[in-house]
């Protein structure tokens, strides 16, 4: 296995003919430290967990999704635009990439819903959700529908603070993520990203009630989180899938 990539905070590849484009929004991002031997079952063919100072970190992270585009055409404004949250892991295969790996990714729409699971067989699911702006505070709230465990919820609330000049190591690690690890037709796969340098700022998490992490098959988190962030968010783009064996 080859040693883990360098964390740059600037996509290392540009993305000319991507697959998919989008933004991401409004994003909160919450993170636990947790040992690697908790979620390394939990990890793709070919990909363990991936680590900072020893621990590795489940994420819970809030956003919106804006104008999903495929093939370089015009983002679609209301089937391409809903929330979602994710609970994800951290990952780096043979060959020293690093990314992420989701164990569930809730969203408000249907059909993309049906088109992750289908053609990219990824853990989407259908839920109730919205995203609120109240003040300076900003409110995440999701409801499983669809396929289950139906009920599974999250509400989550952060207030911004002030802006980050120089992320700490563990702030680029959580966040400077240039792919994603899944299973995907025949074996694992790493579908890279592209997107500008993430802005991010320090937040205060104001509320945290939770099952969504439990129901991923993750222990459900007993202490406070390690990075609470805030990011306005990134314009995104997204190669095809990469086998785990291949560069």
């Amino acid at each position: 296995m080859q040693k883990p990539s360098a964390v740059t905070p600037d996509a290392p590849a540009t993305i000319r003919a991507p697959l998919l484009t989008q933004d991401w929004l409004d994003l909160a991002f919450v993170h636990w430290a947790v040992e690697p031997a908790t979620v390394a079952g939990l990890m793709p063919r070919g990909t363990v967990p991936d680590t900072h100072d020893g621990l590795t970190y489940v994420g819970l992270v809030a956003f919106r999704m804006h104008r999903v585009g495929w093939l370089g055409l015009p983002g679609v404004p209301y089937f391409g635009s809903f929330p979602e949250t994710n609970v994800r892991l951290y990952s780096v295969d043979a060959h020293g990439r690093r990314g992420v790996v989701f164990r569930s990714m809730d969203a408000s729409r249907l059909l993309p819903v049906v088109m992750g699971r289908v053609g990219f067989r990824l853990p989407y699911l259908w839920s109730r959700m919205s995203v609120r702006t109240v003040g300076d505070t900003v409110t995440y709230t999701s409801s499983r529908r669809w396929p289950g465990p139906r009920g599974a919820y999250s509400r989550i609330t952060v207030r911004p603070g002030e802006r980050i000049d120089e992320p700490t190591g563990l702030e680029h690690f959580l966040t400077a993520r240039w792919g994603m690890h899944n299973a995907f037709f025949g074996g694992a796969a790493y579908l890279p990203n592209q997107h500008p340098r993430w802005p991010l700022y320090r937040a205060e998490l104001l509320a945290c009630d939770e099952d969504l992490i439990a129901s991923a098959g993750i222990p459900a988190p007993a202490h406070a989180p390690a990075s609470v962030l805030y990011s306005p968010g990134v314009a995104v783009r997204l190669g095809r899938p990469v086998r785990a064996g291949r560069r």
